[in-house]
């Protein structure tokens, strides 16, 4: 488990939902959903049979005692690189998606599987470079916990209900760059591939992304800086019908993407195509030119065109 930064406690969250955790020591965690999340779950069922966080690294050392000591890893290390030799895979556990490239490098070319955590790549280098890694045989996994999230499940049995699909909504926080994803990720579930272009327009206090799907669905994202209260929210019309609801259950959404990609460690067999991480990182690093070229409407061919080896 490497790397920890400001905004994204996942070290805490995902080593627990590995190994387990003492709930007294979690209590120290600087993030409250996450002991609050896990304190939901019945006793003695959190935990992933056959595999352990056995070593961890964080940008500031002093933070890793505490994670240690609550989610039972044994080894703190010096460096990211120290763990080479001695781990099956590797976890980067930041959301910055203009580091990604240079945290996961080393592990790439050790051979080791590498989770990103989302969003893969920022910019359209960046995210060439994992393609070509991809292409060589890297086995590397990144995306939104809420691809996995239940809510989903529910919702695909019922999607023949609404008809063909003519809006979407979703709701984040934060930023488009580090949790755009959270929104794209879903909406990718239920419309599949084909987004055709974006316009991200910006102001002080939202990021509003209109984008068109090839499905002829129109998709409405509004990244909300302060919007926390309403993050998840995803509301769905249709010709006929509509439905909405909040994405809620976290644990379990982190709990499936870290068995997909545990599963994908010991196997090689990817859970779902590259092509889609491809697709998806395009739309975001497209909704970032959008926005500096002041809401401009890009098509995603325009990123994908660049691509190209």
């Amino acid at each position: 488990m490497l790397g920890m930064i400001d905004g994204n406690g996942h070290p805490w969250s995902w080593s627990a939902i590995v190994n387990g955790y003492d709930p007294a020591r979690m209590s120290a965690c600087p993030y409250p959903v996450i002991p609050r999340y896990l304190d939901a779950q019945p006793p003695g069922t959190v935990g992933i049979a056959g595999a352990r966080v056995t070593h961890l690294w964080t940008d500031r050392p002093a933070e890793a005692a505490p994670v240690a000591a609550a989610t039972f890893i044994p080894h703190v290390v010096a460096r990211p690189e120290d763990v080479i030799g001695q781990v099956d895979a590797a976890l980067i556990a930041v959301d910055d998606g203009f580091d990604h490239v240079e945290r996961a490098r080393p592990f790439v070319e050790a051979g080791l599987p590498v989770f990103v955590d989302k969003p893969l790549a920022l910019t359209v280098a960046d995210l060439r470079t994992f393609i070509a890694w991809h292409r060589a045989g890297a086995r590397i996994f990144s995306s939104s916990g809420l691809r996995f999230a239940p809510e989903l499940d529910t919702l695909q049995s019922r999607l023949a209900e609404l008809g063909a699909l003519r809006w979407i909504s979703a709701v984040s926080c934060k930023t488009w760059a580090r949790y755009g994803i959270h929104l794209l990720e879903p909406v990718f579930r239920i419309l599949g591939p084909g987004f055709v272009s974006i316009r991200l327009e910006s102001s002080s206090a939202a990021e509003i992304a209109h984008l068109v799907h090839a499905s002829g669905a129109e998709v409405t994202l509004p990244v909300i800086k302060d919007g926390g209260a309403t993050f998840g929210t995803l509301h769905l019309c249709g010709t006929g019908g509509q439905t909405h609801f909040q994405f809620a259950d976290t644990y379990t959404s982190f709990r499936r993407q870290l068995v997909n990609f545990i599963a994908y460690a010991r196997t090689g067999v990817e859970t779902y195509p590259f092509t889609d991480t491809i697709e998806l990182m395009s739309v975001l690093i497209a909704g970032l030119r959008s926005s500096t070229a002041g809401g401009r409407h890009v098509p995603i061919a325009e990123i994908q065109s660049e691509l190209a080896p």
